[in-house]
């Protein structure tokens, strides 16, 4: 899952990249209002945290800017502003959620999960073949049997199961699960790539990640 951050306190962006990075999520930041809305638009984010006070172009501006184009993305409110009327004004201007600072991450991460649950029509369990994702409870097995994934590749998985049957780049894979900044030249891809095939193809007779030559990966449930 892949979420923007716009929140112009630097320690707070910090404290959120990290949380929701150890849980598995792919983080952008933003520290100002002023093109957040056109990044908003040009990549394909699952859910965005909005500050209301920010240089450049206010939140609620930035809101805006969101529904004319993008009128599904989630969107959850995080401000210090906690009044009535200032939730009044988040939620009627378009915002899905509203949160007041300070917050708990447990919370934060609770609830963005929520707004990815009730967003898009997204299946909470995926299956390919045998294997099954449970994103709510985060679990994973293969033919019934648990196969514990660290935070990435549980990510990694979850986009491949999401795109089943369709050829992922490697340049994809990196803005969904990792940083839109990650160094493209390295092979982290390949290691996770490698490490899942460990977990869940060892020992099966039909490997359900293969590799497309020239293009990248692809999980499906027939032969290559």
């Amino acid at each position: 899952m892949r979420i923007l951050v716009i929140e112009d306190d630097r320690k707070v962006a910090a404290f959120i990249q990290s949380g929701l990075e150890q849980e598995g999520y792919a983080i952008d930041v933003l520290h100002d209002g002023a093109g957040a809305g056109e990044q908003a638009h040009a990549i394909d984010y699952d859910v965005v945290v909005l500050d209301l006070m920010l240089p450049g172009r206010s939140g609620l501006q930035v809101l805006r800017d969101i529904r004319a184009r993008k009128p599904s993305l989630p969107v959850l409110i995080l401000t210090a502003k906690d009044s009535v009327h200032d939730r009044v004004a988040g939620l009627d201007g378009g915002a899905d959620d509203y949160m007041v600072k300070p917050f708990a991450l447990a919370e934060l991460s609770a609830r963005l999960r929520a707004l990815l649950r009730r967003g898009a029509p997204r299946e909470n369990v995926l299956r390919v073949a045998d294997l099954e994702m449970d994103t709510v409870t985060r679990t994973v097995r293969r033919g019934g049997r648990p196969v514990e994934l660290k935070p990435k590749e549980y990510a990694l998985l979850e986009y491949l199961m999401r795109n089943s049957g369709r050829p992922m780049t490697k340049s994809l894979i990196i803005e969904h699960v990792w940083d839109i900044h990650f160094d493209s030249v390295s092979n982290v891809v390949e290691v996770h790539i490698n490490s899942l095939r460990n977990k869940i193809d060892r020992g099966q007779p039909l490997p359900l990640i293969q590799t497309v030559r020239g293009v990248g990966y692809i999980l499906r449930d027939t032969p290559p």
